[in-house]
């Protein structure tokens, strides 16, 4: 029997900074900043790409994800109804793993942890995003925010 170890853990330095890694066998990321917003989706958007009924998003300032492989990357468009959207969804070419969302604007690196090899217990989600009242589903009462969009004080980073 094969037993499965998660290599992809959070490390921390002297100066008790953290440090997250992700990514696959051919492309790996890594940012030794802090998230800057984290959140549980419930959008349409990430239901539709991520096939999950939530999506727990981490958002960090542009040049704080550091890529390994820039060139073997494949990009699409994040949202496949607004092509000409901000956000693309970059997979490694070789295997088609999932390894971040690149803004075009260069103002965030989004990660997907539970999809993009990141722990999630390390970026932990502060509030629900995207919250849809009409959608049918109950309003999440896990004691964590809901809001209509991000969070109220969420500023979005000028661009890099």
């Amino acid at each position: 029997m094969t037993e499965k170890v998660n290599l992809i853990q959070p490390n921390k330095d002297e100066n008790m900074s953290h440090s997250y890694s992700g990514g696959c066998d051919h492309i790996h990321t890594h940012s030794d900043h802090e998230p800057i917003d984290c959140h549980t989706c419930h959008c349409s958007v990430c239901k539709r790409v991520t096939g999950q009924d939530t999506t727990h998003v981490a958002f960090f300032n542009h040049g704080d994800v550091i890529i390994d492989n820039l060139d073997g990357l494949k990009r699409q468009p994040f949202n496949d109804q607004n092509p000409d959207g901000p956000l693309e969804l970059c997979t490694c070419a070789s295997c088609g793993t999932p390894i971040m969302l690149d803004d075009k604007e260069g103002r965030i690196r989004a990660i997907v942890p539970n999809l993009m090899g990141y722990d999630s217990d390390s970026m932990p989600a502060t509030y629900h995003a995207f919250y849809d009242s009409a959608s049918g589903v109950p309003e999440p009462n896990d004691g964590r925010p809901v809001y209509e969009g991000l969070r109220p004080d969420f500023v979005w980073p000028a661009p890099a």
